[in-house]
């Protein structure tokens, strides 16, 4: 399985972005996903998390209520909405597969990890 994530960018606090992950090979729909993430200087942290089927979520208090995380399975794509960025939430976006149908704030759960994009928040 590869998964590529894009969408990241420079965006100024109170703005939006989508990060889409689209997975390859034959794992995804049956795989909880999850977004991590990584700000210079400090440990990669849990931001959300999706189930299989897509109804059941998780998300870090930090980012409760500003992100939406949701998928489409028919097109691979697990999808991370951040609304009222703040320069807190400058980080690389990481997306990640769990071994089975539900995620987890717990990264040792996941078995397959994207590149990663850039999300810069300027004040």
């Amino acid at each position: 399985v590869q998964l590529q994530a894009s969408g990241g960018g420079l965006v100024q606090t109170g703005g939006s972005l989508r990060l889409s992950c689209v997975a390859s090979g034959r794992m995804f729909s049956n795989n909880g996903m999850g977004w991590f993430r990584q700000a210079p200087g400090k440990e990669r942290e849990f931001v959300s998390a999706i189930s299989w089927r897509g109804d059941s979520t998780v998300y870090a208090d930090s980012v409760k209520g500003r992100f939406t995380i949701s998928r489409d399975n028919a097109k691979h794509t697990v999808y991370l909405q951040m609304n009222s960025l703040e320069p807190e939430d400058t980080a690389i976006y990481y997306c990640a597969a769990a071994r089975g149908s539900y995620g987890s704030r717990d990264a040792s759960v996941y078995h397959y990890w994207g590149q990663g994009t850039l999300v810069t928040v300027s004040s």
